[in-house]
Protein backbone atom coordinates (compact mmCIF):
# COMPACT_ATOMS: atom_id res chain seq x y z
CA UNK A 1 0.00 0.00 0.00
CA UNK A 2 1.69 3.30 -1.00
CA UNK A 3 0.00 6.51 0.99
CA UNK A 4 -0.89 8.95 -1.01
CA UNK A 5 0.36 11.67 1.29
CA UNK A 6 3.96 11.25 2.03
CA UNK A 7 4.97 10.39 5.29
CA UNK A 8 6.74 14.04 5.99
CA UNK A 9 3.49 15.76 4.92
CA UNK A 10 1.47 13.95 7.13
CA UNK A 11 3.70 14.54 10.15
CA UNK A 12 4.18 17.95 9.59
CA UNK A 13 3.40 19.68 12.68
CA UNK A 14 0.51 22.07 13.72
CA UNK A 15 1.78 24.03 16.56
CA UNK A 16 5.49 24.80 18.55
CA UNK A 17 4.36 22.00 21.19
CA UNK A 18 4.56 19.94 18.59
CA UNK A 19 7.94 21.39 16.27
CA UNK A 20 10.58 19.09 16.87
CA UNK A 21 14.10 20.98 16.84
CA UNK A 22 15.21 24.40 16.58
CA UNK A 23 15.11 25.38 20.84
CA UNK A 24 17.27 28.02 20.28
CA UNK A 25 14.91 29.70 18.61
CA UNK A 26 11.43 28.33 19.39
CA UNK A 27 12.36 26.68 22.98
CA UNK A 28 10.48 28.54 26.04
CA UNK A 29 11.88 32.00 25.83
CA UNK A 30 14.16 32.13 22.92
CA UNK A 31 14.21 35.07 20.33
CA UNK A 32 11.37 33.70 17.90
CA UNK A 33 8.81 32.22 20.62
CA UNK A 34 8.84 35.55 21.75
CA UNK A 35 8.18 37.38 18.89
CA UNK A 36 5.44 34.64 18.20
CA UNK A 37 3.83 34.97 21.24
CA UNK A 38 3.85 38.63 20.82
CA UNK A 39 2.14 39.05 17.59
CA UNK A 40 4.56 41.00 16.66
CA UNK A 41 6.75 39.39 14.23
CA UNK A 42 9.42 40.74 11.11
CA UNK A 43 9.96 39.58 7.83
CA UNK A 44 12.49 37.39 8.10
CA UNK A 45 14.85 34.69 6.33
CA UNK A 46 15.35 31.37 7.79
CA UNK A 47 18.49 29.97 6.94
CA UNK A 48 19.59 26.49 7.47
CA UNK A 49 20.37 23.01 5.89
CA UNK A 50 17.38 21.07 4.04
CA UNK A 51 14.72 19.35 6.03
CA UNK A 52 15.66 20.95 9.56
CA UNK A 53 11.88 22.39 9.65
CA UNK A 54 12.04 26.02 7.45
CA UNK A 55 8.80 25.74 5.63
CA UNK A 56 7.25 23.85 8.68
CA UNK A 57 8.06 27.47 10.63
CA UNK A 58 6.41 29.15 8.46
CA UNK A 59 3.33 27.82 8.28
CA UNK A 60 3.06 27.27 12.46
CA UNK A 61 3.75 31.30 12.60
CA UNK A 62 0.85 32.03 10.29
CA UNK A 63 -1.01 29.49 11.65
CA UNK A 64 -0.66 30.46 15.19
CA UNK A 65 -1.32 34.17 14.36
CA UNK A 66 -4.52 33.79 12.56
CA UNK A 67 -3.50 35.49 9.32
CA UNK A 68 -3.41 34.68 5.63
CA UNK A 69 -0.48 33.06 4.08
CA UNK A 70 0.85 33.02 0.67
CA UNK A 71 3.34 30.67 -0.93
CA UNK A 72 6.13 30.56 -3.78
CA UNK A 73 8.51 28.69 -4.46
CA UNK A 74 11.54 30.68 -6.41
CA UNK A 75 11.82 27.92 -8.57
CA UNK A 76 8.73 28.71 -11.02
CA UNK A 77 7.80 31.95 -9.93
CA UNK A 78 8.89 35.42 -10.99
CA UNK A 79 7.93 38.90 -10.59
CA UNK A 80 4.36 38.65 -11.92
CA UNK A 81 3.32 36.03 -9.22
CA UNK A 82 4.95 38.20 -6.93
CA UNK A 83 2.99 41.20 -8.20
CA UNK A 84 -0.01 39.27 -7.79
CA UNK A 85 0.78 38.34 -3.74
CA UNK A 86 0.98 41.71 -3.19
CA UNK A 87 -1.88 43.03 -4.93
CA UNK A 88 -4.13 40.58 -3.04
CA UNK A 89 -2.30 41.64 0.39
CA UNK A 90 -3.18 44.61 -0.49
CA UNK A 91 -6.95 44.24 -0.54
CA UNK A 92 -6.63 41.99 2.70
CA UNK A 93 -5.59 45.05 4.77
CA UNK A 94 -3.96 42.26 7.27
CA UNK A 95 -0.57 42.15 6.29
CA UNK A 96 -0.43 38.41 5.48
CA UNK A 97 2.48 36.16 5.43
CA UNK A 98 4.50 35.73 2.14
CA UNK A 99 6.33 32.89 2.28
CA UNK A 100 9.14 32.06 -0.39
CA UNK A 101 11.01 28.95 -0.74
CA UNK A 102 14.68 28.86 -2.08
CA UNK A 103 14.89 32.78 -2.16
CA UNK A 104 18.58 32.56 -3.06
CA UNK A 105 17.29 31.36 -6.75
CA UNK A 106 14.67 34.85 -7.42
CA UNK A 107 16.75 37.31 -8.99
CA UNK A 108 17.68 40.70 -7.69
CA UNK A 109 14.64 42.33 -10.16
CA UNK A 110 12.36 39.22 -7.99
CA UNK A 111 13.59 40.46 -5.09
CA UNK A 112 13.51 44.19 -6.01
CA UNK A 113 9.88 43.49 -6.73
CA UNK A 114 9.21 42.43 -2.64
CA UNK A 115 11.28 45.53 -1.31
CA UNK A 116 8.20 48.14 -1.23
CA UNK A 117 5.74 45.69 0.00
CA UNK A 118 8.05 44.63 3.29
CA UNK A 119 9.09 48.17 3.53
CA UNK A 120 5.27 49.05 3.75
CA UNK A 121 3.76 46.00 5.73
CA UNK A 122 1.55 45.36 2.75
CA UNK A 123 3.56 41.90 3.35
CA UNK A 124 5.42 40.50 6.24
CA UNK A 125 7.70 38.21 4.16
CA UNK A 126 9.67 34.84 5.16
CA UNK A 127 12.08 33.67 3.24
CA UNK A 128 13.58 30.48 3.59
CA UNK A 129 17.41 29.39 1.94
CA UNK A 130 19.89 26.73 1.96
CA UNK A 131 22.67 29.14 1.12
CA UNK A 132 24.31 31.94 2.92
CA UNK A 133 21.91 35.01 2.68
CA UNK A 134 24.65 37.51 2.64
CA UNK A 135 25.62 35.80 -0.53
CA UNK A 136 22.15 35.45 -2.00
CA UNK A 137 19.85 38.06 -0.97
CA UNK A 138 20.19 41.57 -1.69
CA UNK A 139 21.31 44.17 0.77
CA UNK A 140 18.15 46.13 0.53
CA UNK A 141 16.15 42.84 1.35
CA UNK A 142 18.21 41.83 3.66
CA UNK A 143 18.19 44.81 5.93
CA UNK A 144 14.29 44.62 6.35
CA UNK A 145 14.51 41.28 7.57
CA UNK A 146 16.07 39.10 10.55
CA UNK A 147 18.02 36.47 9.54
CA UNK A 148 17.39 33.17 11.88
CA UNK A 149 19.80 30.22 11.61
CA UNK A 150 18.09 26.79 12.23
CA UNK A 151 21.22 23.86 12.86
CA UNK A 152 20.76 20.35 11.54
CA UNK A 153 18.59 17.82 14.00
CA UNK A 154 20.49 15.80 16.49
CA UNK A 155 20.09 12.10 17.18
CA UNK A 156 17.38 12.16 19.59
CA UNK A 157 15.56 14.91 17.66
CA UNK A 158 15.61 12.38 14.78
CA UNK A 159 14.63 9.18 16.60
CA UNK A 160 11.83 11.18 17.55
CA UNK A 161 10.70 11.77 14.36
CA UNK A 162 11.51 8.10 13.56
CA UNK A 163 8.86 7.07 16.57
CA UNK A 164 6.13 8.81 14.92
CA UNK A 165 6.92 7.66 11.83
CA UNK A 166 6.58 4.30 12.46
CA UNK A 167 3.75 4.27 14.32
CA UNK A 168 1.88 6.33 11.65
CA UNK A 169 3.03 3.46 9.38
CA UNK A 170 1.42 0.92 11.54
CA UNK A 171 -1.45 2.12 11.59
CA UNK A 172 -1.73 3.10 7.99
CA UNK A 173 0.02 -0.52 7.03
CA UNK A 174 -1.78 -2.39 9.09
CA UNK A 175 1.32 -4.42 10.28
CA UNK A 176 3.33 -4.10 13.14
CA UNK A 177 6.67 -2.49 12.48
CA UNK A 178 9.57 -2.61 14.59
CA UNK A 179 13.28 -0.89 14.11
CA UNK A 180 15.84 -2.99 15.50
CA UNK A 181 18.62 -0.73 14.03
CA UNK A 182 18.58 2.77 13.29
CA UNK A 183 22.43 3.52 12.38
CA UNK A 184 21.95 3.29 8.73
CA UNK A 185 18.50 5.24 8.26
CA UNK A 186 20.48 8.41 10.45
CA UNK A 187 23.22 8.03 8.61
CA UNK A 188 21.40 8.48 5.60
CA UNK A 189 19.12 10.79 6.74
CA UNK A 190 22.37 13.39 7.29
CA UNK A 191 20.21 15.24 10.21
CA UNK A 192 17.37 16.08 7.22
CA UNK A 193 14.16 15.04 8.50
CA UNK A 194 12.33 15.10 5.01
CA UNK A 195 15.38 12.28 4.20
CA UNK A 196 14.72 10.35 7.35
CA UNK A 197 11.22 9.81 6.92
CA UNK A 198 11.09 9.28 3.04
CA UNK A 199 13.57 6.65 3.71
CA UNK A 200 11.34 4.92 6.71
CA UNK A 201 8.18 4.82 4.44
CA UNK A 202 9.96 3.58 1.50
CA UNK A 203 11.44 0.49 3.63
CA UNK A 204 8.25 0.27 5.49
CA UNK A 205 6.21 -0.35 2.25
CA UNK A 206 8.67 -2.40 0.34
CA UNK A 207 9.39 -4.80 3.37
CA UNK A 208 5.05 -4.67 3.99
CA UNK A 209 3.76 -6.48 0.92
CA UNK A 210 2.17 -9.95 2.34
CA UNK A 211 3.67 -9.20 5.70
CA UNK A 212 1.74 -8.90 8.74
CA UNK A 213 5.07 -7.54 10.71
CA UNK A 214 8.49 -6.22 9.27
CA UNK A 215 11.69 -5.69 11.08
CA UNK A 216 13.74 -2.34 9.81
CA UNK A 217 17.69 -3.09 10.71
CA UNK A 218 20.88 -1.43 8.74
CA UNK A 219 20.87 -4.64 6.30
CA UNK A 220 17.67 -4.27 4.64
CA UNK A 221 17.80 -0.14 4.91
CA UNK A 222 20.67 -0.42 2.67
CA UNK A 223 19.81 -2.42 0.87
CA UNK A 224 16.18 -1.39 -0.19
CA UNK A 225 17.34 2.23 -0.34
CA UNK A 226 20.21 1.50 -3.23
CA UNK A 227 17.64 -0.22 -5.36
CA UNK A 228 15.13 2.74 -5.17
CA UNK A 229 17.23 5.93 -5.07
CA UNK A 230 15.21 7.39 -7.47
CA UNK A 231 12.26 6.86 -5.53
CA UNK A 232 14.08 7.79 -2.44
CA UNK A 233 15.22 11.02 -4.30
CA UNK A 234 12.10 11.89 -5.22
CA UNK A 235 12.23 15.64 -4.30
CA UNK A 236 15.63 16.29 -5.37
CA UNK A 237 17.91 15.49 -2.28
CA UNK A 238 20.20 14.04 -4.58
CA UNK A 239 21.53 17.52 -4.70
CA UNK A 240 23.42 17.47 -1.66
CA UNK A 241 24.75 14.35 -1.94
CA UNK A 242 26.46 15.46 -5.15
CA UNK A 243 27.78 18.46 -3.90
CA UNK A 244 29.20 16.63 -0.67
CA UNK A 245 30.79 13.74 -2.61
CA UNK A 246 32.45 16.58 -4.76
CA UNK A 247 33.84 18.28 -1.71
CA UNK A 248 35.29 14.74 -0.55
CA UNK A 249 36.36 14.17 -3.62
CA UNK A 250 39.24 17.27 -3.61
CA UNK A 251 39.92 16.91 0.01
CA UNK A 252 40.91 13.08 -0.82
CA UNK A 253 43.16 13.98 -3.58
CA UNK A 254 41.48 12.69 -6.60
CA UNK A 255 40.72 15.28 -9.18
CA UNK A 256 39.05 12.13 -11.79
CA UNK A 257 36.46 12.08 -9.27
CA UNK A 258 36.15 15.51 -8.34
CA UNK A 259 35.79 16.09 -12.27
CA UNK A 260 33.06 13.70 -12.62
CA UNK A 261 30.65 14.69 -9.86
CA UNK A 262 31.38 18.43 -11.03
CA UNK A 263 30.34 17.10 -14.45
CA UNK A 264 26.92 15.92 -13.04
CA UNK A 265 26.25 19.05 -11.24
CA UNK A 266 26.75 21.27 -14.56
CA UNK A 267 24.50 18.80 -16.65
CA UNK A 268 22.10 19.00 -14.45
CA UNK A 269 22.53 22.86 -14.21
CA UNK A 270 23.89 23.69 -10.92
CA UNK A 271 23.91 27.09 -9.85
CA UNK A 272 27.67 27.93 -10.82
CA UNK A 273 28.63 29.79 -8.13
CA UNK A 274 26.72 27.41 -5.73
CA UNK A 275 29.58 25.24 -6.66
CA UNK A 276 32.18 27.88 -6.63
CA UNK A 277 31.41 29.04 -3.25
CA UNK A 278 32.38 25.01 -2.18
CA UNK A 279 35.07 25.36 -3.73
CA UNK A 280 36.07 28.80 -2.13
CA UNK A 281 35.47 27.28 1.49
CA UNK A 282 37.25 23.93 0.58
CA UNK A 283 40.63 26.18 -0.33
CA UNK A 284 41.09 27.36 3.27
CA UNK A 285 38.91 24.70 5.46
CA UNK A 286 41.25 21.59 3.89
CA UNK A 287 44.38 23.32 2.41
CA UNK A 288 45.00 26.62 3.85
CA UNK A 289 48.32 27.60 4.31
CA UNK A 290 49.42 24.40 3.00
CA UNK A 291 49.22 26.21 -0.59
CA UNK A 292 47.75 29.57 0.00
CA UNK A 293 47.41 30.33 -4.10
CA UNK A 294 44.71 27.85 -3.84
CA UNK A 295 42.34 30.12 -1.57
CA UNK A 296 43.89 33.33 -4.19
CA UNK A 297 42.22 30.86 -7.50
CA UNK A 298 39.29 29.56 -5.66
CA UNK A 299 38.06 33.62 -5.35
CA UNK A 300 39.37 34.21 -8.78
CA UNK A 301 36.78 31.24 -9.83
CA UNK A 302 34.56 32.46 -7.56
CA UNK A 303 34.37 36.16 -9.32
CA UNK A 304 35.04 34.53 -13.24
CA UNK A 305 31.67 32.74 -12.50
CA UNK A 306 29.83 35.43 -11.71
CA UNK A 307 31.08 37.27 -14.44
CA UNK A 308 30.96 35.03 -17.18
CA UNK A 309 28.15 32.09 -16.50
CA UNK A 310 26.95 29.01 -18.26
CA UNK A 311 28.42 27.45 -20.62
CA UNK A 312 31.85 28.71 -20.94
CA UNK A 313 32.74 28.61 -16.58
CA UNK A 314 32.71 25.06 -16.96
CA UNK A 315 36.16 25.36 -17.78
CA UNK A 316 37.34 27.56 -15.17
CA UNK A 317 35.25 25.40 -12.58
CA UNK A 318 36.94 22.42 -13.76
CA UNK A 319 40.29 23.65 -13.85
CA UNK A 320 39.81 25.07 -10.19
CA UNK A 321 38.72 21.92 -8.61
CA UNK A 322 41.27 19.98 -10.30
CA UNK A 323 44.27 22.41 -8.53
CA UNK A 324 42.52 22.24 -5.62
CA UNK A 325 42.37 17.88 -5.73
CA UNK A 326 45.82 17.56 -6.65
CA UNK A 327 47.03 20.51 -4.16
CA UNK A 328 48.52 19.66 -0.84
CA UNK A 329 45.92 19.84 2.09
CA UNK A 330 46.25 20.85 5.75
CA UNK A 331 43.18 21.40 7.62
CA UNK A 332 45.77 23.70 10.37
CA UNK A 333 44.16 26.79 9.96
CA UNK A 334 40.47 25.09 10.40
CA UNK A 335 41.51 22.89 13.54
CA UNK A 336 43.10 26.24 14.89
CA UNK A 337 39.72 28.52 15.09
CA UNK A 338 38.15 25.79 16.47
CA UNK A 339 40.14 25.08 19.31
CA UNK A 340 40.68 28.67 19.85
CA UNK A 341 36.21 29.02 19.94
CA UNK A 342 36.51 26.17 22.53
CA UNK A 343 38.61 27.94 24.38
CA UNK A 344 36.66 30.77 24.64
CA UNK A 345 33.38 29.09 25.35
CA UNK A 346 35.13 27.31 28.44
CA UNK A 347 36.64 30.91 29.67
CA UNK A 348 34.32 33.78 28.62
CA UNK A 349 35.73 37.08 27.84
CA UNK A 350 39.52 36.86 29.06
CA UNK A 351 41.00 40.52 29.85
CA UNK A 352 43.60 41.80 27.44
CA UNK A 353 46.69 42.42 28.33
CA UNK A 354 47.42 45.82 29.90
CA UNK A 355 50.61 46.17 27.32
CA UNK A 356 48.65 45.42 24.28
CA UNK A 357 45.73 47.16 24.79
CA UNK A 358 44.92 50.52 22.91
CA UNK A 359 45.41 53.90 24.97
CA UNK A 360 43.78 56.70 22.86
CA UNK A 361 43.42 58.93 25.73
CA UNK A 362 45.81 60.45 28.50
CA UNK A 363 43.75 58.62 31.11
CA UNK A 364 43.81 55.30 29.51
CA UNK A 365 48.05 55.56 29.13
CA UNK A 366 47.85 56.84 32.74
CA UNK A 367 46.76 53.64 34.48
CA UNK A 368 48.49 51.94 32.21
CA UNK A 369 47.18 50.81 28.51
CA UNK A 370 50.01 50.13 26.11
CA UNK A 371 52.62 50.35 28.58
CA UNK A 372 55.99 48.17 28.00
CA UNK A 373 54.66 47.75 24.50
CA UNK A 374 57.12 46.77 21.89
CA UNK A 375 56.78 47.63 18.69
CA UNK A 376 57.84 44.92 16.49
CA UNK A 377 59.24 47.46 13.79
CA UNK A 378 62.08 48.51 16.09
CA UNK A 379 63.45 45.15 16.78
CA UNK A 380 65.83 43.00 14.57
CA UNK A 381 63.73 40.51 12.41
CA UNK A 382 60.80 42.71 12.92
CA UNK A 383 60.18 40.55 15.97
CA UNK A 384 60.04 41.48 19.85
CA UNK A 385 59.26 38.43 22.43
CA UNK A 386 56.62 39.23 24.26
CA UNK A 387 52.66 37.70 25.89
CA UNK A 388 49.98 38.52 23.55
CA UNK A 389 47.24 35.98 25.24
CA UNK A 390 45.30 36.84 28.67
CA UNK A 391 47.62 35.68 31.47
CA UNK A 392 45.04 32.61 32.01
CA UNK A 393 45.65 30.61 28.66
CA UNK A 394 49.19 32.14 28.05
CA UNK A 395 51.12 29.49 26.35
CA UNK A 396 48.06 27.72 24.47
CA UNK A 397 48.80 26.85 20.38
CA UNK A 398 46.15 26.79 18.82
CA UNK A 399 47.79 26.77 15.19
CA UNK A 400 50.01 23.60 15.11
CA UNK A 401 51.34 23.38 11.28
CA UNK A 402 51.16 20.68 9.32
CA UNK A 403 53.67 18.05 7.87
CA UNK A 404 53.76 19.32 4.19
CA UNK A 405 56.54 21.48 2.89
CA UNK A 406 55.05 25.09 3.12
CA UNK A 407 53.71 24.58 6.67
CA UNK A 408 56.92 22.89 7.76
CA UNK A 409 58.90 26.11 6.94
CA UNK A 410 56.42 27.82 8.84
CA UNK A 411 56.77 25.81 11.84
CA UNK A 412 60.79 26.18 11.75
CA UNK A 413 60.08 30.16 11.96
CA UNK A 414 58.03 29.81 14.72
CA UNK A 415 60.23 27.79 16.28
CA UNK A 416 63.39 30.31 15.77
CA UNK A 417 60.84 33.22 17.00
CA UNK A 418 59.74 31.46 20.28
CA UNK A 419 61.84 29.28 20.93
CA UNK A 420 60.28 27.13 23.44
CA UNK A 421 57.20 29.06 24.30
CA UNK A 422 54.69 26.97 22.08
CA UNK A 423 56.74 23.64 21.52
CA UNK A 424 57.04 24.26 17.84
Amino acid sequence: MIMLIPLAEQLRPDSLNEYIGQEHLVGPGAILRKAIESGNIPSMILWGPPGVGKTTLAYIISKQLSREFFTLSAVSAGVKEVREVIAKAKESGASPFLFIDEIHRFSKSQQDALLGAVEKGIITFIGATTENPSFEVISPLLSRCQIYILKVLDEPQLLRLLEQGRIRLEQQLGIKITIDESDALLRISGGDARKLLNALELIATSLSVGASAISIDNKNTLSIIQQNLAMYDKTGEMHYDVISAFIKSMRGSDPNAAVYWLARMVEAGEDPKFIARRMLILASEDIGNANPNALLLANTCFQAVDVIGYPECDLILSQTAIYLATSVKSNASYLAIRSAQKIFREHGDLPVPLHIRNAPSSLMKKIGYGKDYKYAHDFDNNFAEQEFLPEKIKGSKFYDPQENPKEKEIRARLKALWKEKYKY
